[in-house]
């Protein structure tokens, strides 16, 4: 598989200005997309002559090492150390659904659904689903804005609102990721513990089976360096996901039938039962979206918009009946009881429990690289010998460098906080809310200023102040929580 080292030209803008990408196949260098077209700003210039004049993309085989002639325009281009356009839509959906299908699904009957009850939380379900497949939809339709192409959601934000923006998205979806990493490597040592403990009556502390993950973590990570080369794994995460899916609805199903004592009361105070209700919202964003979908996006292949939408409804379809599926009836057999890793309820058999916690700990393995891409990219770019091949011995060093540092980081946090809701409450909270709502409504209202409907303004500026004050209120629910649990809990608690 070859990997690239692209190089995006960058136009003249003005001093507070972001790297602009304009990113064209070879094939189709010299042609105008409908997509140019239609995110094309008002007065702008044509994405026509703006093709003209950067005259194309130039890439640099990694794999390979051999390098083009380059222009004076091209020693100051823009560079990524990852592939972009290349995937088809098929491989983004499959990976979108199999990266929601993780084994955070194995949380969520418990962070969503408990602290609502059926009625709120079934409305909630549906509502922020909803919401979450418009806003990245209209986000998919921002990634060609003038005839640029933007692979980064920090570079789309930089270019259209200035340094502090670039800075803010950059801080607040690196943020999501490494939180949401954290709650990956609890997950899956969580999983190594619940076989462990099917296994034998003596199991280790918790943090061993988070040091393991994270090695494993560090392996994937390092020889499948991008998220395009993760194509050649896909298949075996969706087998993966289909075995201990089929497993847990059975046994769920199972349960269900026998525990004739459902409670599904919501448990707490009235004080507590209201910040829990937010915290369970900010987890069903995180159950439906990511932060990262230019960095997705940047993937396909033209045209990138159509793509990716078609991308974005296989989740919202097929990916979203699975991972609701599987919340909804964890918290039908268990009620409010459910736990918060339901892998601890199941009644068995022993070879089920085993093989759901083993296929969920492999697949996870696979579907957390998405959401750890950009962090993998970004310092890629920064740290590789770009004129090198991707695995060339220099190249394989800083590689081992850089990842080491991610999950060396990763690991040893997510060790001493092991409480999962935390995280996903709080990533879900603080940022997820912006990236996901805030920020394309942001984006739409300033590059359709002048075309955009009346009605249209005011649905986005709705949008932007209704989500602003969800992510406080969440936040602060977020918080509320974390403080309590370390009152409960010490640091490397075996929870």
């Amino acid at each position: 598989m070859a990997h690239h080292f692209h190089k995006f030209p960058r136009t003249k803008t003005s001093a507070q200005d972001l790297p602009i990408y304009t990113h064209t196949s070879r094939t189709q260098r010299n042609k105008e997309t409908e997509e140019d077209q239609a995110v094309k700003m008002e007065g702008g210039e044509g994405p026509t002559e703006l093709k003209e004049r950067s005259n194309g993309v130039e890439a640099l085989s990694l794999e390979s090492g051999e390098a083009p002639e380059q222009s004076q325009q091209q020693k100051h281009a823009v560079t990524s150390a990852h592939t972009v356009d290349k995937d088809s839509w098929q491989q983004v959906g499959v990976m979108l659904v199999t990266s929601f299908n993780c084994a955070y699904v194995l949380s969520f009957s418990n962070l969503m659904l408990v602290p609502l009850g059926w009625a709120w939380g079934m409305t909630c379900l549906v509502v922020v689903a909803a919401f979450t497949y418009y806003a990245n939809w209209l986000l998919a339709g921002l990634h060609v804005i003038d005839g640029r192409r933007f692979i980064r959601y920090r570079d789309l934000m930089g270019y259209t609102f200035g340094n502090r923006m670039y800075y803010l998205t950059y801080f607040l979806q690196f943020t999501t990721l490494l939180l949401g990493n954290m709650g990956f490597i609890l997950l899956g040592g969580r999983a190594l513990k619940e076989i462990n403990s099917e296994c034998s009556n003596s199991p280790l502390r918790l943090q061993y089976y988070i040091a393991v993950t994270g090695i494993v973590y560090f392996i994937f990570a390092y020889f499948v360096p991008t998220m395009s080369a993760m194509r050649n794994w896909l298949a075996t995460s969706a087998i993966l996901t289909i075995i201990y899916d089929v497993i847990l609805i059975v046994i769920l199903v199972k349960d269900g039938r026998a525990n004739k004592t459902k409670d599904y009361n919501i448990p707490g105070s009235r004080i507590e039962k209201v910040f829990n209700a937010f915290g369970a919202v900010a987890a069903i964003l995180v159950c439906n979206t990511s932060g990262l979908l230019p960095e997705i996006q940047s993937t396909l292949r033209k045209p990138v918009v159509s793509n990716m939408r078609k991308a974005l409804t296989m989740q919202f379809t097929i990916g979203l009946i699975v991972y609701y599926g599987i919340s909804i009836a964890g918290y039908w057999a268990y009620g409010s009881a459910v736990s918060e890793y339901l892998p601890y309820q199941l009644s068995g058999p022993k070879w089920a429990n085993i093989l759901i916690n083993l296929t969920a700990f492999l697949q996870s393995t696979v579907s957390q690289h998405m959401f750890c891409a950009p962090i993998h990219e970004a310092l890629d770019t920064k740290f590789q010998k770009l004129d090198e091949g991707m695995f060339s011995r220099t190249n394989l060093q800083l590689r081992f460098l850089l990842r080491a540092l991610v999950f060396g980081l990763n690991t040893f946090v997510t060790a001493m906080f092991p409480f999962m809701g935390d995280f996903v409450n709080l990533f879900g909270s603080f940022t997820l809310f912006p990236l996901t709502f805030v920020f394309p409504c942001m984006v739409f209202l300033k590059v359709r200023a002048k075309s955009a409907k009346r009605e249209e303004k005011a649905w986005h500026w709705a949008n932007i102040i209704l989500f602003l004050l969800l992510a406080i209120v969440t936040t602060a629910a977020a918080v509320r929580s974390i403080v309590h649990n370390a009152r409960v809990y010490h640091f490397f608690a075996d929870t």
